[in-house]
C-alpha cells in the first residue's frame, strides 16, 4: 500500500463519524431513514466477532442512522447455516447485509439471490466471490509479512536453518492464502519450512492436533519458530508445547490481539501478535451500509478497489495493521483504548507487568 493510499485510510477512518454525522443530520431525506441492515458473522471460536466487531458496528450503525434498525446472525462456522440465515434476511426486508463469509466460494449463489432480491452485500473482513458491492478488511499482505518479520527477530541467530512450522488458517478463507503469502514472501530462502498445516475452522483444538503432529515429526527441540496466522490458533500451538514439556518456548506469532494473547505475550509465551483496529474497520463497514442503504455511490467512502475471483473493481476499504510485542502494548492496544492495564494485569500478571513496563 502506497503511502498516499494509507494517508487517504487515515483520513477516512478520522473523518468518518463526522462525515456521515454530517450527512444525516443535513439532509432533509434523512429523518425518514429506517431500512435494516443485516450483519452476518462467521463464528464464536475466534472472540473477536462477538466480542469487538458486532458492539462495534452496532452502535456506528445507530450513530449514522439512528432509524435504521440491524438484524444480527452468527453462522457457527457452517455455510449451510449461514445460507439459510441469508435467506431469512432477506425475506425479513433487509436493505444492505454485511456479510462475513464462512466458505467465501459456498455463499456465492446466496449472494446473487440477495443481488436478486435487490439487497446489497458488502464483504467484511474476507472477499466473498458473487455480486458484492463493496469490501471493508486489513491488507492481509502486510499482516502476514509482520508475522514473517516478527518471526526472524525473535529467532536470532536461529533463523538460519532453522526449522519453522506453518501454522495457517481455513483453507476455505481467502485471507488464510493472504495471510501465508504474505509471511512467505520474508520466509522463504532465509528459514527451513519444517512442515505446514491448515488449520480448519481456525481452531485451537485442530492448531494443537496440527502441532502435536509437527512436535512428533520434527522433535520438540527442533522447531526455531512458529507462524501461528492468528491468537487462536497460536493458543493451541502453545498448549501443545506445552503438553510435550518444551519449557524454552520458540516464538509463536498470531493476529487479532485477543485479550488471552496479549497476556501471553506478557508472560512470554507467545512473541507477537497482530493489532487490526477493529473500530475502523467496524466504522467503514457501518458508512458503507448507510451509503448503500439511502442509495448512494462508495467514492466518498472507499478508498481503493479490489477485483474478486468473480468482479472486478469492487469499492474497498484496506486498513493497514500493526505489530504487537511486548515492547509497544502500552502504545497500541491500551493507547487505543481496545483494553486497560487492568485488564491485561491480572494478579498472577502483575510482576510480568511491571518488567513489561505495564504496572498499573
Amino acid at each position: 500500500m502506497s503511502t498516499r493510499v494509507r494517508r487517504a485510510v487515515a483520513a477516512l477512518v478520522a473523518g468518518l463519524m463526522t462525515m456521515s454525522l454530517a450527512a444525516c443530520a443535513g439532509d432533509d431525506d434523512a429523518g425518514t431513514d429506517s431500512f435494516r441492515v443485516g450483519l452476518l458473522l462467521p463464528s464464536r471460536a475466534v472472540p473477536r466477532w462477538e466480542h469487538s466487531d458486532k458492539p462495534l458496528i452496532e452502535q456506528r450503525l445507530k450513530q449514522l442512522c439512528p432509524r435504521c434498525t440491524m438484524e444480527y446472525a452468527n453462522a457457527e462456522n457452517d455455510a449451510a447455516r449461514q445460507r439459510q440465515q441469508m435467506m431469512s434476511m432477506i425475506t425479513k426486508g433487509v436493505r444492505v447485509m454485511i456479510l462475513d463469509a464462512t466458505d467465501t466460494r459456498a455463499l456465492r449463489s446466496s449472494i446473487q439471490e440477495a443481488h436478486e432480491a435487490g439487497v446489497q452485500v458488502i464483504a467484511y473482513d474476507r472477499l466473498a466471490e458473487g455480486p458484492i458491492s463493496g469490501y471493508v478488511s486489513f491488507d492481509g499482505g502486510q499482516v502476514g509479512r509482520l508475522q514473517g518479520e516478527a518471526l526472524l527477530t525473535a529467532m536470532g541467530d536461529r533463523a538460519d536453518g532453522g526449522n519453522v512450522v506453518m501454522m495457517n488458517g481455513d483453507p476455505t478463507s481467502p485471507n488464510a492464502a493472504w495471510y501465508r503469502r504474505g509471511a512467505l514472501s520474508v520466509l522463504k530462502g532465509t528459514v527451513k519450512i519444517g512442515r505446514s498445516y491448515d488449520t480448519v475452522g481456525w481452531s485451537t483444538d485442530n492448531a494443537h492436533a496440527n502441532m502435536d503432529a509437527a512436535i512428533a515429526a520434527l522433535g520438540p527441540d527442533r522447531i526455531g519458530g512458529v507462524l501461528a496466522a492468528n491468537d487462536t490458533i497460536a493458543a493451541g500451538v502453545i498448549s501443545a508445547l506445552k503438553k510435550a514439556g518444551v519449557r524454552d518456548l520458540p516464538p509463536v506469532t498470531g493476529q487479532d490481539a485477543d485479550l488471552d494473547a496479549v497476556r501471553r505475550i506478557v508472560k512470554g509465551e507467545q512473541y507477537m501478535t497482530v493489532y487490526k483496529s477493529f473500530r475502523a474497520q467496524a466504522a467503514a463497514a457501518a458508512a458503507m451500509a448507510v451509503a448503500l442503504g439511502r442509495g448512494e455511490e462508495l467514492q466518498e467512502v472507499a478508498t481503493t478497489t479490489t477485483d474478486s475471483p468473480t468482479k472486478k473493481h469492487i469499492p474497498s476499504v484496506l486498513l493497514t495493521p500493526r505489530a504487537v510485542t511486548v515492547d509497544n502494548i502500552k502504545q497500541t492496544l491500551v493507547k487505543d483504548g481496545v483494553y486497560t492495564i487492568d485488564q491485561i494485569c491480572t494478579r498472577e500478571l502483575r510482576s510480568a507487568c511491571e518488567r513489561a513496563g505495564l504496572a498499573p
